[in-house]
């Protein structure tokens, strides 16, 4: 936290790091999590990023799996091989001759190093659903197709409890 002069507030914010001002100290307004007293339309907005996101996340995990599933069939392949026999590994673009004894170490440390990047997009996966509940609940976002049944049994078993919040209705 920046503080310049009397405005305790002041945050730099983005790679530009042009100072912006925030009224509470946390969160900053330009994270969609604190999007609470924008319009609808900005809800919208910050709650389809998130799904963007996170659906991103998804597609490179999935990615990641397929390259996995495709380094254990060449090393499963490689290993009932004779060593000595010559294989053809793509290394930045360019096809080199090498033995398997050579390309077989190689291929397994990639494959424990795609585990790792799985296990950690897994993760990032987890995190960003969780965030993107808490974004719905907040802002009581239903998507179209949801049932609204269950929302109405809770507000009836809460004895004329009524919601303040309007809610949003993402298509």
């Amino acid at each position: 936290m920046a503080d310049v002069g009397s405005t305790p507030f002041l945050r730099e914010v983005s790679k530009a790091r042009r100072p912006v001002l925030c009224l509470d100290p946390l969160p900053c307004p330009l994270s969609p999590l604190s999007l609470n007293s924008f319009s609808p339309s900005k809800v919208i907005a910050g709650f389809n990023r998130l799904r963007q996101e996170q659906r991103g996340l998804a597609s490179k995990a999935a990615e990641l799996e397929m390259e996995l599933n495709e380094h254990s069939l060449v090393i499963d392949t490689l290993k009932e091989v004779d060593e000595a026999r010559k294989c053809y590994r793509m290394v930045g673009g360019v096809l080199v001759e090498r033995t398997v004894k050579e390309v077989l170490p190689a291929l397994e440390s990639n494959k424990e190093q795609i585990q790792k990047i799985i296990e950690t997009l897994t993760q990032q996966l987890q995190a960003k659903g969780r965030e993107l509940n808490e974004f719905r609940e907040k802002h009581n976002i239903r998507l179209m197709g949801e049932d609204d049944k269950p929302a109405a049994k809770e507000n009836s078993e809460g004895a004329g409890a009524k919601s303040t919040s309007a809610g949003v209705l993402v298509s």
